[in-house]
């Protein structure tokens, strides 16, 4: 099987940057897209033409726009680690594997990152080395073992021990 027959599935195949876009902000908005691709193109004074400029500048964020597009636009499944590195346009799609309907976004419902990290560390499972959080970089555990260390001179405590988590707090 050839090349060009392999990405005749691709939904990217062929498909011009500004009717990507287009349909993108037909579907969803300028706000959804913002929020939940982190691309501050959608966030401040968007227009089509400025967008699509910046677009066809930038690689991180027109892959990024194109990730958006296969993985929750069109609904396929999520790659694996191997094809995660190969940029959209260039992933093949098994055949039998078919666009389902758009995924329904909510404002104000995207995922947050921990950190200025990229897509994949805040949208795929962490390796296990990267599970757990460093107690030197949590405001809270820092002033608890200050506090420990003044009142219990050398004891630790219990918190010390303890994946940091992030969500503990949250309402459910």
């Amino acid at each position: 099987m050839s090349q060009e027959n392999e990405q005749l599935n691709n939904p990217l195949h062929g498909l011009k940057l500004d009717i990507l876009l287009n349909e993108l902000v037909t579907h969803y908005g300028f706000d959804i897209l913002a929020e939940y691709t982190r691309i501050k193109c959608f966030k401040n004074n968007p227009s089509m033409a400025s967008s699509l400029k910046f677009l066809r500048k930038t690689d991180w964020a027109r892959e990024t726009l194109e990730r958006f597009y296969l993985y929750s636009f069109k609904n396929l499944p999520e790659p694996s680690d191997d094809e995660f590195e190969i940029p959209p346009r260039q992933r093949i799609i098994p055949l039998h594997i078919k666009p389902k309907e758009p995924k329904v976004l909510v404002k104000g419902e995207a995922i947050v990152p921990l950190s200025k990290d990229s897509f994949k560390e805040t949208h795929r499972a962490k390796p296990d080395h990267k599970k757990t959080y460093k107690k030197d970089f949590s405001r809270e555990n820092n002033s608890a073992r200050t506090n420990n260390k003044s009142s219990n001179k050398g004891t630790p405590s219990s918190d010390e021990h303890k994946p940091f988590d992030p969500y503990a707090d949250a309402p459910r």
